[in-house]
């Protein structure tokens, strides 16, 4: 047992649940920790909900102590091609073609709000502990996946809580922030990551099939290709 096993020792903690490769690997490090896992994802306007499927049939393998979906409607602000169906999704031959600015891709907040709403439930749970799956070396240029964001909000969590006021500090948890892509698929293989009940394509193609272009897919090839893998997502192309 590790010492963080020990530490945790069946304690709550809430993580937050995507359905993509990120967090399901942050699920993972989370029960190999030794945390009791209470999984969170959310319904927020975005354009398909195969990844919410996803992050059910996740967090019944992992055996969450409970799994939420919340619902939100960030699509009523727009200004991200996630939420708004009018802004298309870019689309690259490879991720070498990804630019260094903000995509488009980019939700204005979804961070701060999917964090604060975690954070509303770990304190009804008497939780400490909160896992995110935010990576700040192969991801898309998002300002709320940056090590300074995650360490202001736990500062500010530490202020705004119940438990932070009465000294019982709240912990951010973000074990993917320095990791590459391919790092993080290593973990998660080591730790028994099926892959390919993940989603992580922005625009998936109907019946949740990876669009192979857009910037999380391509991410996460490059993250495979480096573990001289193939993506167990990537199955046959379906019959014409």
């Amino acid at each position: 047992m590790t010492q963080e096993s020990e530490q945790a020792a069946g304690a709550p903690a809430v993580v937050l649940l995507s359905g993509g490769l990120d967090s399901t690997t942050c699920l993972a490090i989370a029960r190999e920790q030794g945390f009791t896992v209470h999984a969170i994802s959310f319904r927020y306007g975005q354009r398909h909900e195969y990844e919410l499927e996803r992050a059910t049939a996740l967090a019944e393998q992992f055996q969450a102590a409970s799994h939420r979906i919340v619902d939100i409607n960030l699509s009523q602000f727009g200004g991200s091609a996630l939420t708004d169906p009018a802004l298309v999704v870019p689309k690259n031959e490879s991720a070498d073609r990804i630019g260094t600015d903000i995509p488009i891709t980019y939700v204005p907040a979804r961070n701060t709000v999917f964090l604060s709403l975690a954070l509303a439930l770990a304190e009804t749970l008497d939780c400490t502990d909160l896992f995110i799956g935010v990576n700040a070396l192969d991801y898309s240029g998002y300002p709320d996946c940056r090590p300074e964001y995650i360490a202001a909000f736990e500062k500010m969590a530490n202020l705004a809580t119940r438990n932070g006021v009465a000294g019982r500090s709240l912990t951010i948890h973000a074990p993917l922030i320095d990791l590459t892509k391919a790092q993080i698929i290593a973990k998660g293989i080591a730790l028994g990551v099926d892959y390919s009940k993940t989603l992580s394509c922005y625009d998936p193609l109907p019946g949740g099939r990876p669009c192979g272009q857009c910037d999380a897919c391509l991410l996460r090839q490059k993250g495979f290709d480096e573990n001289h893998l193939t993506d167990p997502a990537i199955g046959p192309a379906p019959d014409a």
